[in-house]
C-alpha cells in the first residue's frame, strides 16, 4: 500500500487537539514534534521524557513533563500533569498517545550489567502499559489512538539484542492484543516495527558508530510521517521499508532456531564490520 499517495496527514490529525508522546527529546520522537508543528501547530503537545526536546518551538503549544519511565512513582506524577493540563487547555476532542520511548544495549547477556538490562524491561515494556492504562480512561471518553514504537526486532529473537529484540515483540503483540480488544470503543491502536533509524540508539546501546546494511534504515523523520499515514489507513502495524517487510515476512516462514542462529550471524556481522571501520 503506498501510504504516501493515499493519506493526507492534515487529514490523518483532523478531529485531534492533543497528543501525548514519550521520549521527544530526540529521535523518532522529536520528529514527531516537528511533523506536528508543521502539520498541525496549533495541536497541544504533553512530551513526557527526563530532557526537554531541543527544538525551535515557534507557535507550537508543547508542554514538557520531566519524567524519569524506570520509576513508576515519576510515571504515576507525569501522567497526572498531563491529565491536569489536557482538563484545563484541552477538555474536548480526540488524543493521540504515542509511546515511543525506548532504548537497548549490545552485547551478550552473560556480560552484560543486570541492571541496564532491567532498565530496558522497565522503559521498554513497564512504562509504555502503564502510561496506556492510565490514560485509556480518557481516551475512552474523548475517542483517541495509540501508536506504540515498536520495531523489526519483534519478529525473531535477537541474540546480542537479546532484551531490547524481546521488549519489540512484546510492543509488537500486546499492541495487536489491545487493539483487538478496543474495537468498537473509538480506539485505534497501531505497532509501527522501523529497521536501524537514525537516532542516538546505537550510541547508548554501546555500538559504535557505522552504517546500517543498505535500504533497512530510515530517518527519524521518515518513521513519523510513515507512523500517521499508516494510522490514517487504519492499519494494525506497519513495518517501515519494503525490505525490511520482505525480510520480516521471510523470517516468519523459518524455524525460530533458524532465524535466531541467522539472527546472531547478522547481528553479529554488523557489530565486526563497525569495529574495523
Amino acid at each position: 500500500m503506498l501510504l504516501d499517495a493515499r493519506f493526507s496527514l492534515s487529514e490523518t490529525l483532523k478531529g485531534f487537539t492533543a497528543v501525548v508522546l514519550t521520549g521527544g527529546s530526540s529521535g523518532i520522537g522529536k520528529s514527531f514534534i516537528k511533523l506536528m508543528r508543521k502539520v498541525q501547530s496549533d495541536i497541544l503537545i504533553c512530551n513526557l521524557s527526563r530532557r526537554s526536546p531541543d527544538i525551535n518551538l515557534g507557535e507550537l503549544k508543547l508542554r514538557h513533563i520531566p519524567c524519569d519511565f524506570g520509576r513508576s512513582d515519576q510515571i504515576l506524577q507525569g501522567v497526572d500533569s498531563v491529565l491536569t493540563i489536557l482538563n484545563r487547555e484541552v477538555p474536548e476532542g480526540r488524543v493521540l498517545l504515542i509511546n515511543n520511548s525506548g532504548y537497548g544495549s549490545y552485547g551478550r547477556f552473560l556480560e552484560a550489567d543486570l541492571s541496564n538490562e532491567l532498565g530496558i524491561v522497565d522503559v521498554n515494556i513497564r512504562a509504555m502499559v502503564e502510561i496506556t492504562g492510565r490514560l485509556l480512561p480518557t481516551l475512552k471518553v474523548r475517542g483517541g489512538a495509540i501508536i506504540n514504537i515498536a520495531s523489526t526486532a519483534a519478529f525473531q529473537p535477537t541474540p546480542l539484542l537479546a532484551t531490547y529484540g524481546a521488549s519489540k515483540a512484546f510492543v509488537l503483540h500486546w499492541s495487536l492484543a489491545l487493539r483487538e480488544e478496543l474495537k468498537g470503543r473509538g480506539i485505534q491502536v497501531l505497532a509501527v516495527c522501523p529497521g536501524p533509524t537514525s537516532t542516538g540508539f546505537a550510541t547508548r546501546a554501546g555500538v559504535k558508530s557505522g552504517t546500517v546494511p543498505g535500504g533497512l534504515g530510515h530517518s527519524p523523520d521518515d518513521v513519523a510521517k510513515i507512523s500517521l499515514r499508516a494510522l490514517a489507513a487504519r492499519r494494525a502495524f506497519i513495518i517501515c521499508g519494503w525490505r525490511n517487510r520482505l525480510l520480516a515476512g521471510f523470517a516468519s516462514l523459518l524455524p525460530k532456531t533458524w532465524t535466531t542462529a541467522l539472527a546472531m550471524w547478522l547481528i553479529g556481522r554488523v557489530k565486526t564490520s563497525e569495529e574495523k571501520a
